[in-house]
């Protein structure tokens, strides 16, 4: 049986698409450096939207570029607005993603795990 999507969870996804592109394109700040979405959570009522962002920079860097993001996130509003069709487009708050670098640690400590575990 196919999962059923909500109506948020399609508005996360097309919210997701459409953030990538801009802040690939539109975005010329020097401190966002490189971005990647990686998930939207929008809430009930569509008006707030919770942006998970990636960022491939060193650790020192990471809250600067958080700051960057939420600085201009009414300009990317205005611009999803301009792009995206719903009745109200929400605020855009950004958050930084770390379950790529949790991943990566635990994949590394499995792997570690079975070298050393003899046979």
């Amino acid at each position: 049986m196919a999962k059923d999507f909500s109506r948020l969870d399609r508005i996360g996804d097309m919210l997701k698409r459409e953030l990538s592109l801009l802040i690939q394109q539109e975005i010329k700040d020097p401190r966002v450096g490189m971005v990647s979405v990686t998930d939207v959570k929008v809430s009930r009522d569509l008006a707030h939207a919770k942006v998970y962002v990636s960022v491939l920079q060193p650790d020192e860097k990471i809250p600067e570029a958080i700051e960057a993001l939420n600085h201009a996130a009414s300009y990317l509003r205005y611009q999803l607005a301009q792009r995206v069709e719903l009745r109200a487009m929400p605020v855009l708050r950004f958050y930084y993603d770390d379950s790529l670098l949790r991943g990566n640690r635990i994949a590394t400590l499995i792997d570690k795990v079975t070298r050393e575990k003899p046979e």
